[in-house]
């Protein structure tokens, strides 16, 4: 049944159920990661397991949205939010209790259910639940502020929670967090079911391709770039998209509406979103082996070492909705993915003695400005003048863009990293910066690419005062 409600309802409950639910998710993306040892010691997990902790989750997460989005468009986005929050929960309980590596492995894919389910929809709510452009963009706002500042509280948080009550606890600490989170979404507004089928041929194809080509990733950044069964992954990946686009094209129920992509600024919104996520991400990765390798901190220690980054998203997520009232989207999120570059050059100069207040901190705040800036003009030009039945799907591509954006900055500029180490004239930390510094000078370039892309395809003028309709998508 198709409702016609239009978004009434605003207000501090609704605003911080979709910013809990937003942080939850985005913390798991690296809070387990500080407890692998204490995993491994405890379960006697062997090193070629203990990686699948974390993969599991990015997989099963990056895979399925899409299907999620979808979903949500027709079965209802605060119902699809519910029950991915509720799996998650379940899930999250599940994983503290294991006490095998393969329950561990299992409760985290699950997790990465819950949160493809929950992810896009969560997105999508905004547009239903906010119904004026100042409430809809400070969510909007909040919502892309977690995004960046969930991954350095999950390290703190992580840190704090394996070293005192236990590694079980960086699991148990989701069950409260889900609860809170499912009690507000009854404050949301959610009766957004549309009329039509899944397409069972159509999700099978794109969910199959996703899992391909986020397995390949997720092998290049294990193995490296020269592992056969990563390539031959890519190479499922491309042929089971390929044919997903062709059933699309002929669908009465696609997954993906393929008219999304006739808006030129919507498309070039999703491919720069991919990118600029390859830097930031890509950077946070080698920059904490720097410190944890080169400089000797701590895993706590790292953690706040990464303050500056949140607070500087925090900065330009939160700055980036009034510009964009004035500002066409293009430019912010040009010159925002311009300011990461030159923090991600700034970092590229690092040494074995690097003094952080000045070379790290900095460039910690500007590359986050940037992210946070860039982030909140892309999700405008993404999902912004979106037709209410393709609001989840949009809300999907995009989280699909920015996930895989993530998985590939952290491949590619580990791959980098590793590679110019190998074959470094010096040893040891010297060796170790080698490898860093050319890793994050081919970020810069990557965000210089953002730039340029963001440039050309976003709109020309400020974002229409419309989310829903409108847009003849």
């Amino acid at each position: 049944m198709t409702s016609t409600r239009t978004p009434t309802r605003s207000g501090l409950v609704p605003l911080l159920t979709i910013a809990t639910a937003q942080l939850m998710l985005v913390l798991d993306d690296s809070i387990v990661n500080i407890a692998l040892p204490n995993i491994q010691d405890e379960l006697g997990v062997d090193p070629v397991h203990l990686p699948w902790v974390v993969n599991g989750y990015i997989l099963a997460f990056g895979a399925l949205l899409l299907l999620g989005g979808r979903i949500g468009d027709l079965w209802g986005r605060k119902r699809a939010l519910q029950i991915g929050l509720a799996v998650f929960v379940v899930a999250s309980l599940v994983g503290g209790l294991g006490q095998s590596v393969e329950v561990l492995i299992a409760a985290r894919a699950v997790q990465g259910l819950g949160a493809a389910m929950a992810a896009p929809n969560a997105l999508a709510l905004i547009a239903t639940t906010f119904a004026d452009r100042k409430a809809r963009d400070n969510a909007l706002s909040l919502y892309g502020a977690m995004s960046g500042f969930g991954v350095i509280l999950g390290l703190l948080l992580g840190g704090v929670l394996a070293g005192t009550l236990g590694w079980r606890w960086v699991f148990f600490i989701n069950v409260p967090i889900g609860l809170l989170a499912l009690a507000g979404t009854l404050t949301l507004v959610g009766a957004d079911r549309h009329p039509g089928r899944l397409g069972g041929v159509g999700a099978a194809l794109g969910t199959g391709g996703m899992v391909a080509l986020v397995s390949a990733i997720t092998r290049f950044g294990e193995d490296g770039f020269a592992d056969p069964i990563a390539w031959a992954l890519i190479a499922g990946a491309a042929l089971l998209l390929a044919l997903f686009v062709m059933v699309q094209r002929s669908s009465a129920a696609p997954l993906i509406p393929l008219s999304l992509f006739r808006d030129r600024s919507r498309t070039g919104a999703y491919l720069s979103t991919l990118l600029l996520a390859i830097g930031p991400m890509g950077a946070f990765y080698v920059i904490t082996l720097h410190l944890q390798r080169v400089e000797g901190y701590s895993p706590f220690q790292t953690g706040l070492a990464w303050l500056p980054f949140a607070a500087g998203i925090l900065v330009g997520a939160g700055g980036a909705p009034k510009l964009l009232l004035r500002v066409a989207p293009r430019i912010i999120a040009a010159s925002s993915a311009l300011l990461g570059a030159g923090a991600m050059f700034w970092f590229s100069r690092i040494d074995v003695d690097t003094d952080y207040w000045l070379q790290l901190s900095v460039p910690m705040f500007l590359m986050a400005v940037g992210y946070g800036g860039g982030l909140i003009a892309l999700t405008q030009a993404a999902v912004y003048r979106v037709d209410p039945d393709k609001a989840g799907i949009a809300s999907a591509l995009f989280n699909s863009a920015q996930q895989i954006g993530v998985a590939l900055g952290l491949s590619t500029l580990a791959g980098i990293a590793a590679a110019v180490t190998a074959r470094a004239s010096s040893t040891g930390p010297h060796a170790l910066v080698e490898g860093y510094s050319a890793a994050l000078l081919a970020g810069a370039g990557v965000l210089l690419a953002a730039a340029l892309l963001a440039l050309l395809a976003l709109a020309g003028k400020p974002a229409e005062a419309s989310v829903q309709g409108g847009g003849g998508q």
